[in-house]
């Protein structure tokens, strides 16, 4: 079974850190393109960052630049989202998900398979 499984969220207070992962499982990453998404309630769902499947180029909304890091190991299938600064308006769930054809964008369409999302929570 094709999977990705989100983890590493939780509460953190206004100005902290928490390193979200992304595991796949049933397929290599190797291939694909990864996005990270994230969804407030009564908001669209958005890119926040995506890697290349080389890892060489990566592409970040403004709203996180300077502040989040993508990276990927893809000897161990997994994909990273570093957040540093967290603001209350991060609050969201995240979502990662894998592109094979995907040029590095964050259109949903592009994206083949999604996981469930991991809740993350910045409030004092």
């Amino acid at each position: 079974q094709l999977q990705l499984v989100e983890s590493g969220g939780g509460l953190v207070q206004p100005g902290g850190s928490l390193r979200l992962s992304c595991a796949a499982s049933g397929f290599t990453l190797d291939y694909y393109t990864i996005g990270w998404f994230r969804q407030a309630p009564g908001k669209e769902r958005e890119g926040v960052s995506c890697i290349s499947s080389s890892g060489s180029s990566t592409n970040y909304a403004d709203s996180v630049k300077g502040r989040f890091t993508i990276s990927r190991d893809n000897a161990k299938n997994t994909v990273y989202l570093q957040m540093n600064s967290l603001k209350p308006e991060d609050t969201a769930v995240y979502y990662c998900a894998a592109g094979f054809s995907n040029s590095g964008t964050f259109e949903l369409s592009e994206y083949d398979y999604w996981g469930q999302g991991t809740q993350v929570t910045v409030s004092s």
